[in-house]
């Protein structure tokens, strides 16, 4: 083996927006260093503090390399090395038992993000399934209430190009912490800031994002509907608003501007606990400095009604004219799919009510094998309690496909070892940018590691399941997926990722989804082959009645509950190298101290923090703004 060094190109498989493209030097097999890839134009050499030590991952002394069948009690986490062909035997027999018991739905697919990429997450995974019939999985426990609010309004949640921040003169960051979790779009909100844009961060909660803001906007929790209100009700109030532009791109605008007069500005200022003055300053901050780029993650939607927030700033950005950006998988989810025909009607649950399902006596047909990968239900899901007691059943055969002993991995029957990103190949797509990326493995799997996608071939293979695709290769999925015939990827071959590493989607330089109203979407299946292209027609956004609607345990929706309650929950991620199951068994990423953090205000009564800006600090990098003075 030569002991020259090889670097090899791939990209991170966490669920984040920047996807970022990397570099493994590897000598004589083994990884030797990861870095962020300094070509890539988005990323840019740059990766987070929880990935720059990825390899400690890979290489821990607690990663799981052999599969395993359980010894004891479920829970226990006692298990005994199992051979391979011996570990799929065993699987092929209790599902072939259960699906001919009971039907393919008695079999429960559970599986999120663990990682992202298009192959490993879940392609052949899907199919595996399909052909068993399997029960459908509805991956809504996190994108999807701020995915249907913001296509509430635009038809689908599209976003534009978020390079094109940076020639923006107002940047409104609404509910994201951009700073620490969207890292790579921050050099773009600090070019537009050195040519003069202001930078607002609508936020309840002191972020440092807010805190490097110009502008922090602080409304009390849940209320950023009242707040969008009071907004366009002053843009209508001084005119601030284009009729002739709202009644060709948009529908439902007198019932909207109904609302906002209704209302009224005190309203607004009653609710949101921000100043009437401010709301007033903001409105016309927007309209009158464009473009203005309304830029928002998911934050917001961990709040009771969660999805109408995300509509609210998705009409906002609708009626104010700005360049509306909300960073989804859209450009990805309507280019890269898969081209095997769907399933046919099966039983779909939520994976939210996971803990329901796996307990639920009536359920028909029950639950009896739940297969897990990429997520770890028993430490994420709602309503843990029951969860376990799912997972505890003496007739749920439980297999799990994992890296590390986690909570869900220690109710298993049978755990199966996979691999890391740096051992398999991928296609990585990104819903914070525009650019794909192939993940080429760098060393073999440790062990008796498998990736994925190879465990549901062998199990297909003893199940003897004679559907399309289930025997395809990493590569050929991969190949497959890019050549889709969508014209957002026109150009782009697995030749030429193999060579770049990576490349930008074909999306024409300035698209955006507030002007652009006809969307490409891939060719159909037609018994095996593609159809034509096919185009959606999103038609006017839409607009129409829009209401606040407290929270049922605050002190506007109940004031029982809201006495008895008097705490809102703000959930948020308060530690750079801290990231789920992924590191929370790692010391170097624990917070210090390591135990979670509790911030408690009896009262919200914060005002929103507005800061003058001296023309000099226009020119300065926004980390340097510490001697501002507040007015």
């Amino acid at each position: 083996m030569s002991d020259v060094p090889t670097v090899v190109r791939g990209a991170c498989h966490h669920d984040c927006p920047d996807t970022c493209a990397w570099e493994v030097t590897v000598r004589e097999g083994v990884a030797v260093n990861l870095r962020g890839d300094p070509s890539h134009p988005f990323t840019d050499g740059q990766l987070c503090p929880k990935v720059n030590p990825f390899l400690d991952r890979v290489y821990h002394p607690d990663r799981l390399l052999r599969p395993l069948r359980r010894t004891g009690p479920k829970g226990e986490g006692r298990f005994e090395p199992i051979g391979w062909d011996a570990a799929i035997a065993e699987i092929a027999e209790r599902i072939g038992t259960a699906v001919s018991q009971r039907g393919g739905e008695t079999v429960l697919p559970y599986s999120l993000d663990g990682t992202q990429g298009l192959v490993q997450k879940g392609v052949l995974a899907d199919r595996f399934f399909a052909a068993l019939g399997a029960t459908q999985l509805n991956r809504h426990i996190c994108g999807v209430t701020a995915w249907h609010g913001a296509a509430d309004v635009l038809g689908m949640p599209l976003g534009a190009d978020p390079t094109e921040i940076a020639s923006a003169r107002t940047i409104v960051l609404w509910g994201t912490n951009t700073l620490l979790t969207n890292r790579h779009l921050w050099p773009y909100v600090e070019e537009a800031h050195r040519n003069g844009a202001s930078v607002i961060v609508v936020d309840p909660v002191s972020t440092m994002t807010a805190r490097r803001s110009d502008w922090h906007v602080q409304p009390r929790p849940g209320t950023d509907v009242a707040l969008v209100l009071g907004i366009i009700g002053v843009l209508d109030r001084d005119d601030l608003i284009d009729p002739e532009r709202l009644s060709a791109t948009t529908s439902g605008w007198p019932e909207l501007r109904a609302e906002a007069r209704a209302l009224g500005l005190d309203g607004a200022t009653s609710i949101t606990g921000i100043e009437s003055a401010d709301i007033v300053s903001l409105a016309h901050r927007i309209a009158h400095h464009q473009p203005a780029v309304l830029r928002a993650l998911i934050g917001m939607e961990h709040r009771e009604h969660g999805q109408d927030i995300h509509r609210a700033v998705a009409a906002l950005a609708a009626v104010s004219g700005s360049g509306y950006m909300r960073s989804t998988q859209v450009y990805f989810d309507t280019a890269l799919a898969d081209i095997v025909p769907p399933p046919g009607p099966q039983r779909v649950v939520n994976m939210s009510a996971l803990g329901e399902v796996l307990t639920d006596p009536d359920l028909e047909p029950p639950v009896t094998v739940l297969m897990n990968y990429g997520c770890n239900p028993a430490a994420i899901t709602p309503d843990q309690n029951r969860v376990v007691a799912g997972l505890e059943r003496d007739d749920l055969f439980t297999v799990v496909i994992e890296q590390f002993m986690t909570d869900t991995a220690r109710y298993a029957d049978i755990v199966l070892p996979t691999t890391t990103q740096i051992e398999h190949l991928d296609l990585m797509n990104a819903w914070g940018h525009l650019y794909v990326s192939l993940n080429l493995p760098a060393i073999e799997p440790l062990g008796e590691c498998m990736p994925n996608t190879e465990i549901f071939r062998r199990l297909a293979s003893a199940l003897s399941l004679d559907a399309s695709g289930l025997a395809d290769s990493d590569e050929q999925i991969a190949r497959d997926l890019l050549a889709s015939g969508h014209p957002w990827l026109d150009g782009i071959t697995y030749e030429r990722l193999q060579r770049d590493g990576w490349a930008r989607l074909a999306v024409p330089p300035g698209w955006s989804a507030l002007e652009e109203r006809e969307v490409p979407l891939p060719p159909s299946s037609d018994g095996g082959g593609l159809g034509i292209a096919r185009k959606r027609q999103l038609g006017p956004m839409r607009l129409g009645a829009l209401q606040y609607r407290p929270a049922t345990e605050s002190a506007n929706g109940s004031a029982e509950l809201a006495e008895r309650y008097p705490l809102a929950l703000m959930s948020l991620k308060q530690h750079q190298r801290f990231l789920n199951s992924h590191y929370g068994g790692f010391e170097h990423h624990l917070p210090d101290p390591p135990q979670p953090q509790l911030e408690i205000r009896p009262h919200f009564t914060t005002p929103s923090s507005r800061w003058s800006l001296p023309r000099a600090h226009g020119k300065q990098p926004m980390a340097h703004r510490r001697s501002l003075q507040r007015r």
